[in-house]
């Protein structure tokens, strides 16, 4: 039934505001802002990521085209590109990943009794990261190689709930392996895992908080008698 609000409003409705304000008041995000807001760079990239828009252009022209609706789903400021450019620029992130980690944590609870496929009551993970290729010429700062611009996006699944609950950017050149000395051990949680992450040291740190890896033997070692271990708790390959 039409309740007279965009499905865009409907679901930002589901936001908890106020904690979205308690994380801009934490890092003074709206300090000297006269119009554009926080809130309102927030809800300008949450339409661009939930429309599949590819840049700020992108961005501008379609909420231009429906420009009479946007104070209904809550936008306020003037959307310009320069405008959101700046912000983007200027806001402190942190304002986003706090608030990020509070909807993480909501969601997940949502989803803490439901069945994903396994009889397991304990909390599995899966572990890998993506490649972005950027332009060299725009984002001098991530170069991957001579010609080409990468940045890499690790990031840790719950696959209970299809959430992911850790999110670290690096250089292009960074080594997958070395997300493992961020990560914070889950006591009992299960870890999926490719073989690049294979690194005995930073895996038995893991063992030392009772988790359980899996991983894959690496194709590179043709040794039939080496075995890698898995983790006591099941086993060995």
């Amino acid at each position: 039934m039409n309740q007279g609000q965009t499905i865009f409003s409907q679901v930002i409705d589901f936001l908890p505001k106020k904690k979205f304000r308690q994380c801009v008041n934490r890092y003074s995000g709206n300090y000297r802002i006269r119009s554009f807001t926080c809130y309102n760079q927030f809800l300008c990239m949450a339409f661009a990521q939930l429309a599949y828009r590819k840049s700020l252009r992108d961005i501008e022209c379609c909420l231009w085209a429906m420009q009479e609706k946007l104070y209904h789903i809550g936008i306020r400021g003037k959307v310009s590109r320069s405008t959101l450019a700046d912000a983007n620029e200027i806001r402190d992130w942190q304002i986003y990943s706090d608030f990020a980690q509070i909807l993480i944590h909501e969601a997940r609870s949502l989803y803490v009794e439901d069945d994903f496929g396994f009889e397991l009551k304990e909390t599995v993970y899966a572990l890998d990261s993506s490649t972005i290729d950027l332009c060299l010429s725009v984002f001098p700062w991530a170069r991957f190689r001579k010609t080409k611009a990468a940045v890499k996006l690790h990031m840790l699944l719950d696959l209970r709930c299809d959430i992911p609950t850790f999110i670290w950017i690096t250089d292009g050149k960074v080594h997958d392996v070395n997300v493992l000395d961020h990560l914070i051990p889950e006591p009992g949680a299960i870890y999926i895992m490719d073989s690049v992450y294979l690194d005995f040291q930073r895996l038995y740190q893991m063992h030392q908080h009772s988790d359980v890896f899996v991983t894959r033997f690496p194709l590179s070692i043709s040794n039939p008698n080496v075995t890698v271990l898995i983790s006591p708790s099941i086993g060995h390959n």
